[in-house]
């Protein structure tokens, strides 16, 4: 995940994030995420690219379901770990780190997957969804999963969030007639607090293919 180089207290987005990620063990569930799998599941495999892969529990499900995966994070703890998530299940996975305002992963993707690409500080979101539509092969698929609130995971101090409906998110895009709209929807997922209660939030899934020819 990428975003601007300063922060209160002089610390680097990458700083900010490897500090995020050892406050636990492990932050995400080491599940694939409930979207991607549903709508990957029938896609057939090819290259894919994994922005903000995180702990790397999408990057490692792609991988088993027969995908050349390349996966990005800035955060080189989180990296650490995705990479061990990967040996552990016995697949391989190009492990990259970037910080995605600045560089970018080389090649075109059957599928670029930028699953809740959110930051907490100053964050040019819009750049980098750009950015990976650019990715994508002729008839390869974009696929963006965002939040539409907060959850319980509010960062207390740290400026408010904008979350883009569907449609201000492929707007934002300006993709033009080069391509077709799958899927654009708001929906409800459930998720653990952090008191281990379930809670329901709000989602949002932005499904695009680039038309072939």
């Amino acid at each position: 995940m990428g975003a601007r180089a300063s922060h209160s207290g002089g610390m680097s987005d990458e700083e900010a994030w490897d500090a995020r990620y050892r406050e636990e063990n492990r932050i995400w569930s080491g599940n694939a995420n409930v979207e991607l799998v549903a709508e990957v599941g029938d896609l057939p495999p090819g290259r894919a690219l994994d922005l903000g892969c995180g702990e790397g529990a999408d990057a490692v499900w792609l991988a088993r379901n027969g995908w050349q995966v390349t996966a990005a994070d800035i955060s080189g703890v989180a990296l650490q770990r995705a990479a061990a998530h990967a040996a552990e299940a016995g697949v391989s996975v190009d492990f990259q780190q970037h910080n995605l305002e600045k560089t970018f992963p080389d090649g075109e993707f059957d599928l670029v997957s930028a699953q809740f690409l959110h930051f907490w500080e100053d964050f040019d979101r819009e750049k980098i969804l750009r950015r990976a539509a650019q990715a994508v092969s002729p008839g390869g698929v974009l696929l963006i999963e965002g939040h539409m609130d907060h959850g319980p995971f509010r960062h207390e101090g740290h400026q408010e969030i904008h979350f883009p409906a569907p449609d201000e998110v492929i707007k934002s895009l300006d993709l033009g007639d080069g391509w077709e709209v799958l899927t654009a929807v708001v929906h409800p997922r459930q998720q653990k607090g952090p008191d281990g209660d379930l809670i329901e939030r709000t989602d949002s899934t932005v499904k695009l293919r680039r038309k072939a020819g």
